[in-house]
């Protein structure tokens, strides 16, 4: 009579050993290469271009710096450069603060 109001417990077949190991690391891997080539890859990349264009920084370049100023460069040390921004003003700005190099002539065409 108590069969009726409590079900029978009926044990579950074992598990096969380690599958679910090689699951794990197979998910692992996956996770890593998805690090690798969504986020680390892309950012060394960039972090190598960077390094490459202010290596290449010469006097007489025109450049964009990270706040948005624009300017000339009249001078350049190890660490800093001397950029123009307008007729006889010159400010110092670390190297790693330029964003980008413009092309010949963009500030006559501003």
């Amino acid at each position: 009579m108590l069969d009726f109001f409590i079900p029978a417990a009926h044990a579950q077949d074992a598990a096969a050993p380690g599958g679910g190991g090689i699951a794990q690391i197979i998910m692992l891997v996956g996770f890593v290469l998805i690090f690798y080539f969504l986020l680390w890859r892309p950012q060394s990349k960039r972090a190598k271009q960077h390094k490459q264009l202010i290596s290449n920084l010469s006097k007489g370049d025109e450049i964009v710096i990270g706040g948005g100023l624009m300017g000339r460069i009249t001078e350049v040390t190890d660490d800093f450069i001397s950029m123009e921004i307008a007729e006889g003003t010159v400010v110092n700005v670390q190297k790693s603060a330029v964003a980008s190099v413009l092309p010949k002539g963009t500030l006559k065409s501003l």
